[in-house]
C-alpha cells in the first residue's frame, strides 16, 4: 500500500510539473507580445544611431582636408599679378580657416557629448550592477527551496480553488524572474552599446584633433607660399624700380581709401550733428601678445629698394591667432579687405582721431559696431602684402598720420 501511495505521490507531482511549465511557459513576457519595443531598445537604437552617425563624421573629416597641393596649381596663372597672387592665396588661407574654426568648433562639441555618454555608461553599469546583485539574491532564494518547491507547494493546496491560487501566484512570480532576466539582458546590451558608442565618439574626437592640426599643418603652408613669393618678388632686382613704384601706389590707394573713409566720417557727424568725443585717455596696447616691433613708425631706408620710404605705423610681430584690441572707445567705420591692407579695421574715437588695425587673419567686428577700450576686433594674421604674423597698427589726427606712440601706453 506504502509503495502505490508513493507511485500515486510522484504520478500527480508529473503531471503538476507539466502543468505548471505549461503554464509558467504562457506568461513569459514578450512571449505573447514580442513585437513590442521596450524604452531599452529604443534607447539601444538610438546609441546605435550615434555610433553610425561618428563613423560618418570620421569619413567626412578626411573627405573635407584641404589638398594644399592642388590649391597651389589652382594660383599659377594668378602669379603674373602679385597683388592678384596675394587676394586669391587670402582667399584660400580664409577657407582653410573657416575650417580650422569649424573644426575647433566640433572638437568642444564632441568633448561635451563624451562627457554625456560617460554618464550615461555609468548609470547604465550601476543598473546593470543593481539588478545583477538582486538576480543572484533571488537565485540563491531559489536554490535553497529546491527544484521541487513549487510543486510541493501545489501539492499542498487543500482544494482546487486553493490550487488555482497558488498556480496563479506561482505564474506571476515565475513572469516576475523571467522578466527581470529579459530586462538584465538588454541592460547589459544597452551598456556594450554606450561603450561602442563612446569608443566611436573617441575615435572621432581624436580624427577631428587630426584634421584640425592637418588644417593648421595647411594654413601655415600656404601662408609660407605667399610669404615667399612676395619676398622673392622683392628681391628681383628688375624688380626694384617697379617696387619702389608699387609701394608708392599701395601708400596712395591706402590713404586714399582711408580719406574717404574719414570725409564720409565727417559728413555723416555734419549731417547728424551727433560727433564723438575723444577724451583725451591713453590708448591700450592693440597686440597684447606682441613679440617685438618689427618695424617702427616714420621715415626709414627700405632695406630690398635702398630708398627712404614712409612707414605709416607701428609693425607689431605677434602669433597668429592672437588677440588684436581695440586702442580706444570708438565706432568702426570700416572692416573689410584689401590686397596690400589685407583685413584691416578703422575705428572712429572722435575729434577728428582714427586707428588703423591691418593684416588681420580675421576680423571680429563690422561697420556700424560700437566697441570700447581693449576689446578684441581681430585676430593677428598675414594677409595682403605681408611677409609674416604681425599687426600694422596707424593713428591718424585730423587727415594725417601721427606717430601711435603719443597714443599707446606700452606694455
Amino acid at each position: 500500500m506504502k509503495y502505490k501511495r508513493n507511485t500515486w505521490r510522484h504520478l500527480i507531482k508529473v503531471v503538476l510539473i507539466l502543468l505548471l511549465c505549461f503554464s509558467m511557459t504562457s506568461s513569459i513576457p514578450g512571449y505573447a507580445l514580442a513585437d513590442k519595443k521596450s524604452d531599452l531598445e529604443e534607447q539601444i537604437r538610438k546609441q546605435q544611431q550615434e555610433i553610425e552617425k561618428a563613423e560618418k563624421e570620421k569619413k567626412s573629416l578626411k573627405d573635407d582636408l584641404t589638398d594644399v597641393e592642388k590649391v597651389k596649381k589652382s594660383l599659377v596663372k594668378s602669379k603674373n599679378s602679385l597683388a592678384e597672387y596675394v587676394k586669391e592665396l587670402d582667399e584660400q588661407v580664409a577657407v582653410v580657416q573657416g575650417r580650422i574654426d569649424t573644426l575647433t568648433g566640433q572638437i568642444t562639441e564632441k568633448e561635451a557629448q563624451i562627457t554625456e555618454t560617460k554618464a550615461e555608461l555609468e548609470d547604465a553599469q550601476e543598473t546593470a550592477d543593481t539588478h545583477y546583485d538582486a538576480m543572484k539574491v533571488r537565485i540563491q532564494t531559489l536554490y535553497e527551496q529546491g527544484e521541487l518547491y513549487y510543486v510541493e507547494v501545489l501539492a499542498a493546496s487543500g482544494s482546487f480553488g486553493d490550487f488555482l491560487n497558488k498556480l496563479d501566484y506561482i505564474n506571476q512570480l515565475s513572469a516576475y524572474d523571467n522578466n527581470k532576466m529579459n530586462e538584465y539582458k538588454e541592460i547589459v546590451r544597452y551598456v556594450t552599446v554606450c561603450k561602442e558608442k563612446l569608443e566611436a565618439e573617441e575615435e572621432v574626437l581624436v580624427a577631428t584633433k587630426e584634421a584640425a592640426q592637418q588644417e593648421e599643418a595647411a594654413l601655415e603652408e600656404l601662408i609660407a607660399e605667399k610669404e615667399k613669393e612676395i619676398t622673392a618678388y622683392e628681391k628681383d632686382i628688375a624688380n626694384k624700380e617697379k617696387l619702389i613704384r608699387e609701394y608708392e601706389a599701395e601708400i596712395a590707394e591706402q590713404t586714399a581709401i582711408i580719406e574717404e573713409l574719414e570725409k564720409a566720417v565727417e559728413q555723416a557727424k555734419r549731417d547728424l550733428r551727433n560727433q564723438r568725443v575723444y577724451d583725451g585717455g591713453k590708448f591700450c596696447w592693440p597686440a597684447p601678445d606682441y613679440t617685438r616691433i618689427s618695424d617702427n613708425y616714420g621715415y626709414r631706408i627700405h632695406p630690398i629698394t635702398g630708398k627712404k620710404q614712409f612707414h605709416t605705423g607701428v609693425d607689431m610681430a605677434s602669433p597668429g591667432g592672437s588677440r588684436i584690441l581695440a586702442a580706444y572707445d570708438g565706432d568702426v567705420i570700416q572692416a573689410a579687405y584689401n590686397a596690400t591692407m589685407g583685413n584691416y579695421i578703422m575705428i572712429d574715437h572722435g575729434d577728428g582721431i582714427y586707428t588703423i588695425y591691418m593684416h588681420a587673419q580675421k576680423l571680429l567686428v563690422k561697420q556700424g559696431d560700437v566697441v570700447s577700450r581693449g576689446q578684441k576686433i581681430a585676430t593677428v594674421g598675414s594677409t595682403g602684402r605681408s611677409t609674416g604674423n604681425h599687426l600694422h597698427f596707424s593713428v591718424r589726427v585730423n587727415g594725417s598720420y601721427v606717430s601711435p606712440w603719443d597714443y599707446i601706453v606700452e606694455p
